[in-house]
C-alpha cells in the first residue's frame, strides 16, 4: 500500500468513528518509512474541564492519545486493532489550545503493538506524553 492509499484509509477511520468524528480530529502528516503519524484535534468548548476556564479535560487527552496510537499501528497493519493498555502522564494543563499528538510506533509485533504518543499545544509546550499497547492478531 502506498503512503497516499494508507492516509486515505486514515483519514476515512477519523471520518466514518462517530467518537473521532465528534472529537474533529485531523491527520497532519503520515511517514509510515519512520512509522510515525502526527494528528491534531482542534480545541472546543465542549473539551472544557470546568465551565469558562478553557482547561481541557484529561480524558480528551487520553482520547487523542488512544486514537493517535491505534491508527500509528493502522498505517502499518492496514486493519482496526483493539487497545490493551493505556499509559497517559500529563505534564501540562491545555488550555484554550488546539492539541497536536505525534505518534511514533516502538514495536509492532505478531501479537502486541507498542506506540509512544506526545502531545503538544499549538505553542509546542509538552502537555501529555502516553503509551499504548494493542492486539496485533490477526482475527
Amino acid at each position: 500500500m502506498t503512503d497516499f492509499q494508507t492516509e486515505e484509509l486514515l483519514r476515512v477511520s477519523l471520518e466514518t468513528g462517530r467518537f473521532q468524528k465528534f472529537l474533529g480530529i485531523e491527520l497532519v502528516s503520515v511517514d509510515t518509512g519512520k512509522q510515525e503519524l502526527v494528528m491534531c484535534l482542534p480545541y472546543k468548548d465542549e473539551f472544557e474541564r470546568l465551565p469558562g476556564s478553557g482547561q481541557i479535560h484529561g480524558g480528551v487527552t487520553s482520547a487523542l492519545v488512544d486514537i493517535a496510537g491505534d491508527l500509528a499501528l493502522i498505517m502499518l497493519l492496514d486493519r482496526p486493532i483493539p487497545t490493551i493498555n493505556l499509559r497517559v502522564d500529563y505534564l501540562s494543563m491545555a488550555v484554550k489550545t488546539d492539541l497536536l499528538a505525534c505518534a511514533k510506533v516502538v514495536r509492532a509485533g505478531r501479537s502486541i503493538g507498542v506506540v509512544d504518543i506526545n502531545v503538544s499545544d499549538s505553542n509546542d509546550k509538552m502537555i501529555a506524553v502516553g503509551r499504548g499497547c494493542y492486539s496485533t492478531l490477526d482475527r
